[in-house]
């Protein structure tokens, strides 16, 4: 499939609309009568799917659960800690999926899933049947050796108290102090995530803790993406406030004297923003669907998302195993192409058999200033994975104020088209 030649403008415009469809849909038979989809997860997986099940599959009896009432982004929620949003900001409620859409939402914990019987067991006792499930439930964490307190050392990277707190402990330290962040060994949620929030809390210490240091661990060898742009921004333009360590893993935590042991030795600080290795949601390796070399995250045929172990069962965003990144924009893609598979599975009909995908993000490398990054996936037939078309993927060559404007136009589009 080929791709008309956009300017990097015009490029990251089109995606933040969601411009190119990760397919183009067209029904050619009748759908099957009462087709009941249950849905696990209202991120930005699950409410997309959501959505585009009942835009095109009207009459798809779409149930959504979530043992939470709203969603919280975790896009642009590093900017809850410099104090430039709010949580409530980044909250979006599901009364537009069900008073437009026509969603079923569900507010309660699922206990279990039987995906022979395709059964969905609720904390509330209320046991759902359907005819596919689709698993959305985002990411887990590993456990830290000795921190029984995970608001001692929060990794807020799940939006909400976590973010909230770290917050706090930022405000709170001294102008001399010391901020220990750890990135997690790949693959984890959002790859530049990490590293423009390094940024993002250099330039607010440079204006705020004057004095203060950020030390930041790094599981990997290396940046794992945007490296041009992010060493050029710790080396020369925070350099006078982040230490880099690379290959440096967190072995265990000691929340009482603020203490981390880790593979280079230990070290301190006053604020500890240590984010765990990361894996697919409790519910999906409690269902037995996770890989079993490593037992992370899913395995999946990304022409539909089905489980490669329990077919009618498909898993997407965060929790399953593909090549793309783990990233909001792609969850919402990966839901689309499920979506798709789903109405004409019900219709008779085989996937479409070339998905495509894309993904676009922002990095904020100061306060005002952001850079960008962009991909687009195309399904290789011979490795049966997405695979980054050449002429479609780069980044930007640093950063600036006008990126920074792009960034929340960006955001609003790609939550708008999950959400509204």
């Amino acid at each position: 499939m080929s791709h008309p030649t956009l300017n990097r403008r015009q490029w990251l415009m089109a995606a933040a609309a969601a411009g190119l469809l990760p397919l183009s849909y067209a029904q050619t038979g009748p759908l099957k009568a009462n087709a009941r989809v249950i849905i696990i997860g209202g991120g930005m997986a699950g409410t997309t799917l959501a959505k585009y099940l009942r835009l095109w599959g009207t009459n798809i009896d779409v149930t959504l659960i979530d043992r939470n009432a709203k969603y919280t982004s975790n896009i642009m929620s590093s900017l809850v800690l410099t104090g430039q949003r709010t949580i409530t900001s980044l909250q979006y409620a599901y009364t537009t999926l069900k008073q437009k859409y026509g969603v079923k939402v569900l507010t309660d914990e699922v206990l279990a899933v039987d995906p022979a019987a395709k059964k969905v067991t609720l904390a509330s006792g209320k046991v759902l049947v359907a005819d596919r499930i689709v698993m959305a439930p985002g990411i887990s964490f590993d456990p830290v050796p000795g921190l029984t307190d995970p608001l001692a050392m929060p990794h807020a990277w799940q939006a909400g108290v976590q973010t909230t707190t770290l917050r706090k402990q930022l405000l709170a330290m001294p102008a001399n102090g010391t901020v220990v962040m750890s990135i997690p060994k790949v693959p984890y949620r959002c790859p530049p995530g990490p590293y423009e929030r390094a940024c993002l809390l250099a330039d607010w210490l440079k204006k705020n803790k004057r004095q203060a240091k950020l030390l930041v661990l790094d599981a990997n060898p290396d940046f794992v993406t945007e490296k041009d742009n992010f060493s050029n921004a710790f080396f020369n333009l925070h350099g006078s406030v982040i230490e880099y360590r690379t290959s440096t893993e967190v072995l265990s935590a000691d929340a009482a004297t603020m203490t981390l042991q880790t593979t280079t030795g230990a070290v301190a600080g006053h604020v500890i923003n240590l984010i765990p290795r990361q894996r697919c949601g409790p519910i999906v390796a409690a269902t037995g669907l996770a890989n079993a070399t490593e037992g992370r995250f899913a395995g999946v045929s990304v022409l539909n998302y089905e489980s490669t172990v329990s077919p009618g069962v498909h898993i997407i965003g965060d929790s399953s195993a593909t090549t793309q990144p783990k990233a909001g924009h792609i969850a919402n893609q990966e839901a689309k192409v499920c979506a798709d598979a789903i109405v004409r599975a019900f219709a008779g009909e085989q996937p479409d058999p070339a998905p495509v995908t894309n993904s676009a993000c922002f990095s904020t490398i100061t306060m005002t200033q952001a850079s960008w990054l962009e991909a687009v996936f195309q399904y290789d037939p011979v490795t049966r994975l997405m695979t980054p078309v050449a002429n479609a993927t780069g980044a930007s060559i640093g950063w600036s104020g006008d990126n920074f404007d792009q960034m929340n136009t960006w955001f609003k589009a790609l939550m708008a088209d999950s959400f509204a």
